[in-house]
């Protein structure tokens, strides 16, 4: 096979590196400071382009200092003048880059008086000369004009990991030139990025035409007298010395004398001894994750690395079974499953085991349900380690077992000790402790190629070092824990809550497909009925769901006027169309039209997509480790967010049912939670004093901030106002953003903030206090210590900080709710065991739990629910919940 000469021109990937994530330059900072959005996408060339090409020789050349230090810069003094200087988040970059380079194995190499083309250009020939394959790679096209047969000349397209090939033959097809016709185009057009002239007024598609007919400029020059007269002749002549220059510029060496020989560029390959302190320094850690557990698992050899335990593996079977019993202690218990949706997603394998007896894995699900497994699985005394405990009971569920004595899920660990950087993924999660696992996705592949390996002894493997890594995980993760007073938080609300919600999920909400189908037919008729209407008032038929028909219609058959522009056009946004509704009737109808549309879609489609056809129940998923303020969040389908605003929406509920005859839809919320929680962190008296008087809380901030007397009316309008103070408030809302919400200016928004903080002077101070605090420690707690991380609080992005400030403020109270909703949860779900109560708790609705009940119970049901939920946690004011049932989800509210 032809040897590989690899040729990388640093300074052109760098750059685009650097602007590749430049999106998340802010996010993108080491623990000494050093950002590292370059260092990121660099790295990310190198392991999916470079490594993979494993070239016998490489080399990236650099630039020496700026062109003006070449022989460009003498023979063009203003050579690249105008370009503005490298951002300084870039350039202290560059020394990490040059040394990521050189362990990945490749030269760096510069040269003074030459740039990094004129190197790549001379190395390019002479290793074309000595019989090897040459590829470039540039983010510059113009190195395309050292293409040959033996020389491909890759240019990124997007980032740096995508690329296109330029060989001779595509430079013909892709602009009808050869590569050494490319100087000849620069000669005519000048580079403006490089800041030479070349001839006035000649653009890319007015040299195409010339050097199609002259091939070259000696050609052109030496038929100049033969064209007509033009402007264009004119400036050719004119402007001789300027393109002769130009080319002259624009060619790269192909002849320097370099001082380094060819033969000196060998690939060393990557010294990964030298390459993991390296990252540890950068906090690389997804790279430091691949290296370690390639490591682990034997696929890698490190010339330094410690022998570690060797990891005992034994496929189990009908023979060994007998082996479990000797596991009385604490076990890692892990089932594999295909997808993230443990209801429907097949069983994959499983394992069991510890350092002390070894791990037994298998593909053979049935094997569970042996006596010798069951008996360890349902033991309580037996401690288990796991992760995703709720997922994990569920998955037994299905296999007709109860998982019992799961105490440590680090899973629900990982997530209370930072929401900020939870993918949910154990490999990523357990490098935070120095442990490290090959990811799901290399060993299965991810979305459509997604395939368990036919490789057995692979897939029992990666479960061995999953469970080893659940056994080791437990201590470290515990102990920070610990030390940020946070064990009260798993072991009492998050643990718990895992097998509430386990219960919820695996119990459903029975769904009344008949019932669902009739709404979704009574939708259809109106929305024929008002795309007819749409169509009279139009005088033509068009595609409603086409933003750019509709577009055209509405701005210029109708003359409507334009509210706002895309880049395709006009912009027909919900909020457009609101401004214009009273303008013209359809565009009401068309209002009407996309929310029934979405309605049915979405909540009539979408559910009975879903409904399991063994239960009619629909079975969502709460996602416990989703959000940073601890809210749960339902997902596939969510049942959190069907409509409540519009009667349409508010019927899909007419479908959520009882599961069984004689039974009722049960709800109990709690009342203003979020601003009775504001009243107790803050301790505001006069907050305190509305809420223990049993006032009306929106009424009272009215009288405060329209200046009226204690007892005096309040009008809706006024109510509303104040209701979007309060709630604006505990959001961290500006004056601008207030105005926009009520549509007032932005004066009379400020004037109504600075009265509200006159009249509640305490939770000003409190909202100075956490904004300083949250600065000077980088987090926030809730009242259960529930934290959440603000890493852009001290970002020099304004709107970055500012947006992290407001967070510091609402993350208390919004995290506080959620730990309030959370416990109540816990509690109530004992209270319905402790009464012997046939009653289910089916959901959880941000500040509201759902239920289902014999219509005997439910009186009972109250009076505990009610008590329970008031007394979940003690606060400085009185919480108040208020209950409601009925035939249907619906009826019961």
């Amino acid at each position: 096979m032809t040897k590989k000469l690899l040729l990388i021109d640093g300074n052109s990937l760098a750059f685009r590196a650097f602007y590749a994530m430049y999106n998340q330059l802010d996010r993108m900072i080491s623990h000494k400071g050093l950002h590292t959005n370059a260092l990121v996408a660099f790295n990310n060339f190198l392991d999916q382009i470079v490594d993979p090409m494993q070239p016998d020789l490489a080399v990236v050349a650099w630039d020496a200092g700026s062109g003006k230090t070449t022989f460009r810069g003498e023979l063009f003094s203003e050579y690249k003048d105008g370009r503005s200087k490298a951002p300084s988040e870039f350039t202290e970059q560059f020394p990490y880059l040059r040394e990521m380079v050189a362990l990945h194995g490749l030269r760096n190499y510069e040269q003074p008086g030459l740039e990094a083309d004129d190197i790549i250009g001379t190395f390019s020939r002479m290793g074309e000369q000595a019989g090897y394959n040459v590829i470039i790679v540039t983010g510059d096209q113009d190195l395309t004009q050292l293409a040959t047969d033996n020389i491909t000349v890759n240019v990124t397209k997007k980032g740096v990991t995508e690329i296109e090939a330029f060989t001779p033959d595509y430079i013909m097809e892709k602009f009808e030139l050869t590569p050494s016709q490319i100087i000849e185009k620069k000669a005519l057009t000048g580079d403006t990025s490089d800041n030479y002239p070349g001839v006035t007024k000649i653009g890319e598609k007015t040299a195409l035409k010339l050097l199609k007919t002259y091939h070259d400029i000696d050609n052109l020059y030496r038929h100049i007298d033969d064209m007509k007269p033009s402007k264009m002749k004119e400036n050719l002549i004119s402007d001789q010395a300027s393109a002769f220059r130009a080319r002259q510029l624009a060619t790269i060496l192909t002849d320097a004398t370099l001082d380094l020989p060819l033969e000196e560029l060998e690939y060393r390959g990557i010294d990964y001894d030298k390459l993991v302190p390296f990252y540890e320094n950068i906090d690389f850690k997804k790279q430091l994750a691949k290296i370690k557990a390639s490591q682990k698992s034997g696929q890698l050899v490190s010339h330094n690395q410690s022998t570690e335990r060797p990891l005992s593996v034994v496929t189990l079977n009908e023979n060994n079974l007998r082996a479990i019993a000797m596991m009385v202690d604490k076990v890692a218990v892990h089932i594999e499953m295909s997808g993230s949706n443990y209801h429907t997603a097949d069983m994959i394998g499983f394992v069991i085991g510890n350092p002390a007896t070894g791990y037994y894995a298998s593909r053979d699900m049935s094997l569970l349900q042996k006596p010798e497994l069951r008996a360890v699985i349902e033991n309580g005394d037996i401690k288990k380690n796991v992760f995703n405990v709720k997922a994990q009971l569920i998955l037994f569920k299905r296999l007709g077992l109860t998982l019992k004595g799961a105490q440590f899920d680090f899973l629900l660990v990982a997530y209370l000790l930072d929401t900020t950087d939870n993918d949910n993924e154990m490999s990523t999660l357990a490098q935070r402790f120095d442990v490290y696992l090959t990811e799901d996705e290399e060993i299965y592949g991810k979305g459509a190629k997604y395939a368990v390996p036919d490789d057995e002894e692979l897939v029992l493997m990666h479960l061995a070092h999953k469970a080893d890594a659940l056994i080791q995980l437990e201590m470290p993760a515990l102990s920070a824990l610990q030390s940020h007073q946070q064990t009260h938080l798993y072991t009492e609300i998050e643990l718990p809550l895992a097998h509430v919600l386990a219960e919820m999920e695996y119990q459903g909400f029975k769904i009344d497909r008949k019932r669902l189908q009739v709404i979704g037919e009574d939708l259809e008729a109106r929305i024929h009925t008002i795309e007819e209407a749409i169509y009279l008032e139009a005088g033509e038929k068009f595609n409603l769901n086409s933003p750019k028909q509709l577009g055209i219609l509405l701005f210029e058959k109708m003359g409507l006027p334009i509210i706002k522009k895309t880049k395709t056009g006009y912009s027909t946004a919900v909020d457009v169309l609101e401004k214009l509704a009273s303008q013209a009737p359809i565009v009401e109808h068309i209002l009407q039209y996309r929310q029934l549309a979405k309605i049915k879609s979405t909540y009539v489609e979408g559910l009975l997509a879903v409904v399991h056809t063994e239960d009619s129940k629909i079975h969502t998923r709460f996602l416990q480790t989703l959000t940073q303020t601890g809210r749960l969040s339902s997902v596939d389908p969510n049942l959190q967010n069907i409509p409540m605003r519009t009667e349409e929406g508010r019927q899909i509920r007419r479908a959520f049912v009882p599961s069984q005859p004689n039974w009722q839809i049960f709800g109990a919320d709690y009342s203003q939670i979020e601003l009775r929680v504001l009243a107790h962190i803050t301790g505001d008296q006069n907050m305190q004093r509305a809420f223990l008087n049993g006032e009306d809380i929106h009424a009272e901030t009215a009288r405060a901030v329209f200046g009226l007397d204690n007892n005096a009316p309040v009008d809706p309008l006024m109510r509303r106002t104040a209701k979007a103070v309060n709630f604006g408030i505990v959001y961290g809302i500006s004056d601008y953003g207030l105005s926009n919400n009520l549509g007032i200016s932005r004066a009379e928004a400020k004037r109504f903030i600075e009265t509200y903080f006159k009249e509640f002077p305490q939770i000003h101070e409190w909202m100075t206090k956490i904004k300083a605090q949250a600065h000077e420690q980088g987090y926030v707690e809730t009242i259960a210590k529930r934290r959440r991380y603000l890493p852009e609080i001290k970002s020099k992005n304004f709107n970055l900080r500012s947006f992290a400030e407001r967070t510091a403020m609402n993350s208390p109270i919004q995290g506080s709710a959620a730990d309030i909703i959370k416990i109540a949860m816990i509690k109530v779900a004992d209270a319905l065991k402790d009464n012997q109560l046939q009653a289910n708790i089916l959901l959880q609705v941000h500040d509201e739990l759902i239920f289902e009940a014999p219509e005997d119970e439910i009186e009972t049901l109250r009076d505990i629910v009610t008590r329970v939920m008031d007394s979940a946690v003690a606060l400085d004011v009185p919480m108040q919940v208020d209950s409601h049932y009925g035939n249907t989800w619906y009826d019961a509210k």
